[in-house]
C-alpha cells in the first residue's frame, strides 16, 4: 500500500512557504538534527523547490546545553552544534528563509536575534502533521493580531480575572508588545507554525493567578487537576498553594536552581480558532510542542525564566495555558469568559 501522507506534507508545507512569500530567487535553508522528522526535512525540501528557491538542508548534531529535558518544550537554547559553531551561524545568516526542524528550535537564545537581524527569516515547525494540517494559519491571521499588538502599545494596563478566582493587573509600559501568526513573511521575522497569539514582555504585575482544572502545564504536558492558587507581587510568584499540582510547581521551581524561575516572563492571549484544547491529550508528549493550548483562541497565556526585555537568561521556562478568563486592556475587553470579543467594548476593568 502507498504511504500517501507526504502528500498532504508537500502540499500543505508549499502552502505555507507561500505564506512566508517565499521568492524564485531567494535561498532556503532547512535546518534539522539527526532527531528531526525525515518527511518534515523532505516536505520542506520539496516545498521549497516547488516555489522555485534555491534550497540546501543542513544537519546538524542534536545536544544542548540546557540542564533539564528540553524536547518539544519551548524552554532550551537551542542546539550546541550551531550555539558554538560560527560557521553553521553564517549558512543561516546568508539564507533569506530558514526553516527550523530541530526539536526545540532557538526561541530564547541570544544567536537567534543575530540572525534574525542579518534579515534572515525564520520559520520555527515542530508540531504532529495533524496539528500542521488543521492549523494552518490563513493571510488575514497577520492582521488581527496586528490589531491586539496596536491595542497594547497604546495602553497601560491589562486586568484579567476568572470565576476560579485570578485577578491579575500587568503594567504595560515598555513591554515590547509581541504576536505570532503562523508564518514569516518579513525580513529579520521569527515565527512559528502553528501559532496565533498576542503576548507582551511586562515588568510588573500584582494580584493572584488561580489554575483550574483542565487548565494546562506546559512543558510538562499536563492538565491541572485541582485548583492552584498564585499570589504574584512586582512580577514575581511569592507563593504557591494547592494540592499535587501546586506541589509540582513548587518543586520544579526549587529544583531548578534558577534565579529567574518564579519570575513572570511573557503573557497575552490566543487567536487560533482551529487550535482543539483537548490536543494535548491526544498525543504522546515526545509528538507534541503543545500549540493547541499555548494559541488557542481565548485563552490566557502565561510564563515563568527568561526576558528577553529585562536582559534574563533562564532555562526554568514554563508555558501555562488558561481558559475561562476574561482579558481587558485599558477598559477594552479582548476576552470574555475565556472567549475572544470581536468587536472589542469598553467595560468598567
Amino acid at each position: 500500500m502507498f504511504d500517501l501522507s507526504s502528500v498532504d506534507l508537500l502540499d500543505v508545507f508549499t502552502r505555507q512557504l507561500r505564506l512566508c512569500k517565499l521568492r524564485s530567487d531567494e535561498h532556503v535553508v532547512v535546518l534539522a538534527e539527526p532527531d528531526s522528522r525525515g518527511d518534515y526535512v523532505a516536505a520542506a525540501f520539496g516545498a521549497a523547490k516547488a516555489c522555485g528557491a534555491h534550497v540546501i538542508a543542513a544537519t546538524v548534531p542534536g545536544g544542548t546545553p540546557a540542564p533539564m529535558p528540553s524536547t518539544h518544550t519551548g524552554a532550551g537554547p537551542g542546539l550546541t552544534s550551531v550555539l558554538n559553531d560560527t560557521t553553521a551561524q553564517d549558512l543561516l545568516k546568508s539564507a533569506d528563509l530558514v526553516v527550523d526542524l530541530t526539536r526545540e528550535g532557538f526561541i530564547h537564545a541570544p544567536v537567534q536575534q543575530e540572525i534574525l537581524r542579518a534579515g534572515t527569516r525564520i520559520l520555527f515547525v515542530c508540531d504532529a502533521p495533524e496539528v500542521l494540517i488543521r492549523n494552518l494559519p490563513k493571510e488575514e491571521d497577520k492582521a488581527e493580531v496586528l490589531r491586539g499588538v496596536e491595542l497594547l502599545r497604546r495602553s497601560s494596563r491589562m486586568r484579567v480575572r476568572s470565576a476560579a478566582g485570578t485577578d491579575l493587573t500587568i503594567q504595560l509600559s515598555g513591554s515590547r508588545p509581541e504576536f505570532q501568526c503562523g508564518f514569516a513573511d518579513d525580513p529579520g521575522r521569527w515565527d512559528h507554525w502553528p501559532s496565533t497569539m498576542v503576548l507582551c514582555w511586562p515588568e510588573l504585575s500584582d494580584g493572584q493567578i488561580v489554575l483550574a482544572p483542565g487548565d494546562i502545564l506546559l512543558p510538562f504536558k499536563e492538565y491541572v487537576r485541582e485548583p492552584v492558587t498564585l499570589q504574584i507581587a512586582g512580577g514575581r510568584i511569592e507563593k504557591v498553594g494547592g494540592g499535587a499540582d501546586a506541589d509540582l510547581l513548587t518543586t520544579f521551581f526549587e529544583d531548578s536552581g534558577d534565579t529567574w524561575a518564579r519570575s513572570l516572563s511573557h503573557l497575552g492571549w490566543g487567536l487560533m480558532r482551529t487550535a482543539d484544547w483537548f490536543a494535548t491529550a491526544m498525543y504522546g508528549k515526545d509528538e507534541l510542542m503543545g500549540m493547541d493550548a499555548r494559541a488557542f483562541a481565548g485563552n490566557f497565556l502565561w510564563s515563568t525564566g527568561p526576558h528577553p526585555v529585562l536582559g534574563r537568561e533562564s532555562y526554568a521556562h514554563l508555558d501555562i495555558a488558561m481558559r475561562g478568563c476574561s482579558v481587558a486592556v485599558d477598559g477594552t475587553e479582548v476576552v470574555v469568559d475565556g472567549r475572544l470579543v470581536d468587536d472589542a467594548r469598553p467595560t468598567d476593568g
